[in-house]
């Protein structure tokens, strides 16, 4: 999707030497515009999108990057594999299942989209109404009105799968919602639904707010338990990780759940100039993204670098490897 615009600066200084017969360096100069594919406004994609966005505007020559609020990772491998994004987030195992049109892209098929930087782990946040004693486990989401995420979203992918981990079938055991985060914990504030799925980085802003309200009070309920059998269905796309305790309020103890990296994404069509210019303005600025949010800070070098089931673009690869990183 990257368009090359004329500045309205640029414009005029183009009229002023038409009419006096000289050029001038401006009427050369263009700017690159660059969308960034996000996610929902309350989860944590949005926020550090937006401050790429921003950081690739100040600090790549030439270019106008903005930040776009989209349903998150499927719309975001869509969007760039159609050409309209140029970077966007997505989570790995959705990467993955569009790179092989499988899961949520069965229906449009394979998506052409390489790897830009791997960022930090989502981790598996299930949120319930600590109120209802059977919601300590997923296999007591049995009957219950449950949000799954937004209609075709990784999070409901791998809500989805999560629930038939615990031997739950998530068409008919369940009564589903798909809402996004930030209208998941309104309606599991106003007892419209018993619990929430979310993937997405600590602290999400939705869950926070939620958790700092009080009201309900909440239960983080494990997922450690399903994950041995999604390693056997899914191998190499999901991980154990803690969430730590007191990462939100009232949640006094640690939590065993399901962690999933999330990447940074271009097409595999983009220019192998414009990859490099994005590397080159992130890693050269690496403190300023870090400070765009506590997930941001996770980001290294190395750590972007690391291989995973979705393949580097190829411009990503020589990138990395320029600034001593061995593939």
């Amino acid at each position: 999707m990257s368009k090359l615009i004329v500045s309205r600066r640029s414009a005029l200084a183009l009229g002023a030497g038409a009419a006096v017969g000289i050029a001038s360096p401006a009427i050369a100069q263009s700017r690159q515009r660059l969308t960034v594919a996000t996610g929902g406004t309350g989860g944590v994609f949005f926020p550090y999108g937006g401050g790429i966005a921003r950081i690739l505007t100040e600090k790549m020559p030439n270019t106008q990057a903005t930040g776009q609020v989209t349903g998150g990772s499927v719309d975001n491998v869509k969007l760039l594999h159609q050409g309209d994004a140029d970077i966007g987030f997505s989570t790995l195992d959705s990467a993955y299942d569009g790179l092989n049109g499988q899961g949520a892209y069965a229906r449009d098929g394979k998506q052409d989209v390489r790897v830009l930087a791997v960022l930090y782990d989502s981790f598996l946040h299930v949120v319930a109404d600590g109120r209802i004693a059977e919601l300590s486990s997923i296999a007591g989401m049995r009957g219950r009105r449950i949000s799954v995420g937004s209609a075709g979203s990784s999070t409901e992918s791998i809500a989805d799968r999560v629930l038939e981990a615990a031997g739950l079938n998530p068409q008919r055991d369940i009564s589903r919602d798909n809402l996004g985060v930030a209208e998941s914990a309104g309606a599991l504030k106003d007892g419209k639904v018993a619990a929430f799925f979310w993937i997405g980085g600590v602290p999400t802003a939705a869950v926070r707010d939620l958790a700092t309200s009080g009201s309900p009070p909440l239960r983080f309920v494990p997922t450690g338990v399903e994950m041995q059998e999604l390693e056997r269905r899914f191998p190499g796309q999901y991980r154990s990780i803690v969430l730590p305790a007191n990462a939100y309020a009232g949640q006094t103890a640690a939590v065993p759940c399901l962690g999933v990296a999330n990447v940074l994404l271009v097409s595999a069509n983009a220019r192998a100039a414009m990859v490099t210019q994005v590397l080159t303005t992130l890693f050269d600025n690496l403190a300023d993204v870090q400070a765009i949010h506590p997930e941001a800070r996770r980001l290294t070098l190395a750590g972007a670098a690391t291989k995973s089931a979705v393949p580097f673009h190829p411009a990503a690869e020589a990138f990395y490897r320029s600034r001593g990183i061995q593939l």
